[in-house]
């Protein structure tokens, strides 16, 4: 029975952690005690198993291992988009789009299910934090939605599954650990997961359009009455065709000079000079334009120059991730002042906020380092290895092995948990099998996306369920008795989004050039083909020949060997032939000559 355990001890360790997680123990706590607890079985049973390779002295490395976390300058950007997303949500920009974008959908059915869509990817790419973004709209959006007869597993279903774009349309969160789990850049996950994250986005859009046909009623549009900024969607669409005017205007004057950057200096030209032209609009009082134009322009490009602070500067060289969440987290400051919401209040609230994930992150990180240390003291990483590679299929097989995996462990864990022990032990297969890493991330950032979204574990459900109405309550617009939201009602109407998350695996493995765009079109040179010649020496092989100056190798001031050159002597013969000349000792005795 011992000999057992010594032998199959990965498998057991990897077990015991899921039952001590299944258990309700914290994910850092259970990391670290199962870590220790095995590496004290592991060096007792080292001498019955030559895969145990622990020994007391291995701890020593373990100061080693916590300084290597604590000086990963990759996972700086974390606390730095988690402060800018608190600090935009408490700046009130998610009302303002919301209210916005609501309007103008406003007269299509289903169309303040397309402006929470709208806001939540728009929020992701600013804020990137899940908490910010659904307990924003459930705080803003669900009570409009029921006021004018949604029906509430939709309106509950759209609002959790917009909220959780922000794990997948960059600056991601979970794309940054994920970055640094895989050992990859953190700019290439962002480049390889933008286009799959606006895609799942027209999924999620598609889904309501679909829905408005098959249930009519299910989502009416807003009345009349509700539309307070009036109609003037011509009005905003010539402003739209001024804007795209100016900014080809200022590409052709740019491009002599800036080459390549012209188009997004002239896209830049054409979006502000729109902007202070709507504020001068409404601050002079000329309504040259709507007021829907005006209020849609004035709110939209804020977030919108935010976006491009931060993945701008990333996409296009200028910055880290690390600095673009710093230049994020103050412009987020300055948004937030320009609104005249900047207070202590909302900094100490955001500082607060940050430093508990920044803390829930680092500790997570420290009990994985001590649980893999053991675990890769046992030979675990190759158990995985050979257990993930071994699959029928091979390449497809693991990838529908480890995607059933992780489907299967976020109703459980949340993405953090999954990134830090499920991922590490993923990677090493994966690159085996020649599957690129980034590809890879993205695809098993969108999967993890469903652990937000599973019944009845998911936490942006959790985060709906805290700001929807849990009893019966009097509209303040039009005075009627509002029923709540049932938690059923929330889980129902998550499975659909879940499903769609799903297809969207399933097509990012179908069509794996939505990702591999990040490696550009550049021409691929196999290292294998690189040949490199070195000349060789002497004087008939076509190489290297150094003329003789009687007096060594012929090169002027530099080595001079005695006896002429010794590329020219022979070896002796035994009849007395030539003899090699030897160089003459040197007396060590005397200090040397430089004469």
């Amino acid at each position: 029975m011992i000999e057992f355990i010594a032998e199959n001890l990965a498998p057991i360790m990897f077990v015991s952690l899921i039952v001590f997680l299944l258990l309700g123990y914290p994910v850092a706590f259970s990391l670290a005690a199962n870590g220790l607890l095995f590496f004290i079985i592991g060096v007792e049973l080292a001498p019955m198993s030559d895969s145990i390779n622990l020994s007391w002295p291995l701890l020593n490395a373990m100061p080693d291992r916590f300084w290597g976390v604590m000086s990963n300058d990759t996972l700086l950007a974390i606390p730095f988009f988690t402060f800018m997303g608190i600090v935009l949500e408490k700046s009130g920009m998610a009302e303002d789009l919301l209210d916005t974008i609501g309007q103008l959908f406003g007269p299509i059915r289903g169309g303040l299910a397309y402006a929470v869509i709208f806001v939540g990817a728009l929020l992701a790419a600013t804020t990137g934090v899940v908490a910010a973004s659904v307990i924003a709209m459930g705080l803003i959006s669900l009570p409009i939605m029921l006021r004018y007869g949604y029906d509430r597993k939709v309106a509950s279903g759209v609002i959790a599954a917009s909220g959780t774009l922000a794990q997948i349309i960059p600056p991601s969160l979970v794309l940054i650990v994920l970055a640094d789990q895989l050992g990859r850049s953190v700019g290439d996950m962002y480049a390889g997961a933008l286009i799959p994250g606006l895609i799942l986005t027209s999924l999620y859009m598609g889904y309501i359009l679909i829905m408005t046909f098959v249930r009519r009623d299910s989502m009416p549009a807003l009345p009349l009455a509700a539309r307070t900024l009036g109609s003037g969607v011509t009005s905003l669409l010539v402003a739209l065709v001024v804007a795209a005017a100016f900014a080809y205007g200022a590409h052709i004057y740019l491009y002599p000079t800036n080459g390549a950057n012209a188009d997004i200096l002239g896209a830049t030209v054409g979006v502000g000079f729109i902007y202070v032209v709507a504020l001068l609009d409404r601050g002079l009082k000329i309504n040259a334009m709507s007021r829907l134009a005006q209020q849609v322009i004035i709110v939209l490009i804020p977030p919108l120059a935010l976006i491009f602070l931060v993945l701008g500067t990333i996409f296009l060289g200028i910055a880290t991730p690390t600095e673009g969440g710093a230049m994020g987290a103050v412009g987020a400051l300055i948004m937030a002042a320009a609104k005249s919401r900047l207070t202590m209040e909302v900094v100490r609230s955001a500082l607060a906020a940050t430093t508990r994930l920044s803390a829930f992150v680092l500790f997570i990180l420290i009990g994985a380092r001590v649980f893999s240390l053991t675990f890769y003291g046992v030979n675990g990483h190759l158990w995985v290895e050979h257990l993930l590679t071994a699959m029928p299929g091979g390449e497809t097989g693991f990838l529908i092995a480890v995607n059933l995996l992780v489907f299967f462990l976020a109703f459980f864990l949340d993405f953090f948990e999954l990134a830090f022990i499920i991922v590490p032990l993923l990677a090493p297969a994966a690159d085996k099998l020649g599957i690129d890493l980034i590809w890879f991330g993205v695809l098993l950032g969108i999967n993890m996306q469903t652990s937000f979204m599973h019944p009845p574990f998911g936490f942006a459900l959790f985060y709906l369920r805290s700001v929807a109405a849990k009893v019966p309550y009097l509209d303040k617009v039009t005075g009627k008795v509002t029923q709540p939201v049932t938690t059923g009602q929330i889980y129902w109407g998550a499975v659909p989004f879940v499903g769609i998350q799903i297809i969207m695996v399933a097509l990012t493995i179908m069509f794996p050039q939505m990702v591999m765009h990040y490696k550009g079109s550049g021409e691929v040179i196999d290292p294998n083909t690189i040949k490199i010649e070195v000349p060789g020496f002497g004087a008939g092989g076509g190489g290297l020949t150094l003329p003789d100056n009687g007096g060594g190798l012929g090169l002027p001031g530099g080595l001079q060997l005695p006896g002429g050159s010794p590329l020219d002597q022979k070896p002796a013969d035994q009849n007395g032939g030539a003899q090699p000349q030897t160089a003459p000792s040197n007396d060590l005795s005397q200090p040397p000559s430089f004469k």
